[in-house]
């Protein structure tokens, strides 16, 4: 029922925020913009996310079932049981939900986005054969959703290109913080989901897989900032992400061709289901980017930032990070919206000062975790989402504060 709530009350409040300003300040294009919001996001939800998402999805469940037929998604599976096992204790390790779900995070870890969400749905449509009731999520369907939702990405390619289109001096000086701040946010929804499924993190096996992970971002880190000039990482980045991405597909069909399938048949009958997923999606994604649209039209944002940049100056705290904000505050929401909110401050207070610097940490440090909810658990017909939500915004406030705090450091 949360997201019964959250939806209605986007609407009652974006409502009585807007008859505020009609009565008390006098602006009568209050509900004319947000109706034409509305309106806007309805449009953006089929046009702009739903119908692209029909031609990626169409390719990569290709791609993905020729993996199966190959059996690549099982090898993958395996490897990785160990700590799956423990971390989503409802799912067999043999399980192909496994293999999806690796797949997706490691898209997620390089910054394809395009491949990661077709991975996610179907990692998504796997754990829901595993469900006994359909209308409410798994834990092991939670868990997946709260890692997928705090956004863990080791390079945040695109938004050091939107820092080189906007003149940056250097646009990947963000790129430490933001892999700090992402890495907090998922390692909190982690220890939270586990708390409310009782899952025992201090397991010498998780906490040998997590160890070897933060080892691996510390050394990556390391490495990068003792060898590569800042040029290199962008080139790097762009290099070695497509090309795992290449040698996916290659893979995939080689491992085919060797268990004489054929690769093109399989190909088609996985693409069959890409139009499909889109579909169901769109009440979905069109009933939740319309109610995000009516909070940001009603001017919720900007009243939330003068709060607290109110509440903060009266204790004495350093203010400077509050101009950045409305980045933060959109992020669970929007995607997009984030974005723009990300573009608008770099172009407001500069690419290189502090506020658009933080703005950038905050785009990179988590992701909308409202929208994935409508999304994935839409794309399989759930409608209660549990604690999915809460696990999730509590993933998404560490990463804010991690965002801050680091880029006080390196920045300000």
């Amino acid at each position: 029922m949360s997201l019964n709530y959250i939806w209605s009350g986007f609407f009652l409040v974006g409502f009585l925020a807007a008859l505020a300003q009609f009565l008390f300040l006098g602006d009568t294009e209050i509900f004319k913009r947000i109706i034409d919001g509305t309106f806007d996001s309805a449009r953006t939800g089929v046009m702009d996310i739903a119908l692209p998402l029909a031609g990626v999805m169409t390719l990569w469940l290709g791609i993905m079932n020729i993996g199966e037929k190959a059996g690549a998604i099982d090898l993958l599976a395996k490897l990785i049981a160990p700590f799956f096992s423990r971390i989503f204790p409802g799912v067999p390790s043999s399980h192909p939900a496994t293999g999806h779900m690796v797949m997706n995070f490691s898209a997620n870890l390089l910054g394809l986005d395009n491949a990661a969400t077709p991975f996610g749905l179907k990692a998504m449509e796997s754990l829901q054969t595993l469900n006994p009731n359909k209308d409410e999520p798994t834990d092991a369907q939670i868990m997946f959703l709260v890692l997928h939702t705090s956004g863990l990405t080791l390079i945040p390619l695109a938004i050091m290109a939107q820092r080189s289109i906007l003149g940056a001096a250097d646009p990947s000086d963000i790129f430490i913080p933001c892999m700090v701040a992402t890495y907090v946010a998922t390692m909190t929804g982690i220890i939270a989901v586990s708390i409310r499924q009782r899952i025992n993190l201090f397991n010498r096996v998780v906490v040998g897989w997590l160890g070897g992970i933060t080892a691996f971002i510390v050394g990556l880190v390391w490495y990068f900032t003792n060898y590569l000039t800042k040029p290199e990482i962008e080139t790097f980045s762009k290099v070695f992400s497509n090309f795992v991405l290449m040698a996916v597909i290659g893979g995939f069909i080689i491992g085919a061709l060797r268990k004489k399938v054929n690769v093109y048949e399989a190909f088609i009958e996985g693409a069959k289901g890409g139009i499909q997923t889109s579909l169901t999606v769109i009440p979905y994604l069109v009933g939740m980017l319309v109610a995000i649209s009516v909070i940001r039209n009603a001017g919720l944002l900007g009243f939330v930032v003068q709060g607290f940049s109110w509440l903060f100056s009266h204790l004495g705290v350093n203010t400077d990070f509050v101009s950045a904000l409305p980045t933060a505050l959109m992020k669970p929401l929007s995607g997009s919206a984030a974005k723009a909110m990300m573009i608008d401050t770099m172009q407001t207070y500069g690419v290189d000062s502090f506020v658009g610097r933080l703005a950038c940490v905050f785009q990179g440090s988590a992701d909308t975790t409202f929208y994935i909810v409508a999304l994935y658990f839409g794309s399989v017909g759930i409608r209660k989402t549990r604690y999915a939500i809460s696990c999730g915004l509590i993933a998404d406030f560490a990463g804010v504060l991690a965002a801050i705090a680091i880029s006080y450091v390196f920045f300000h």
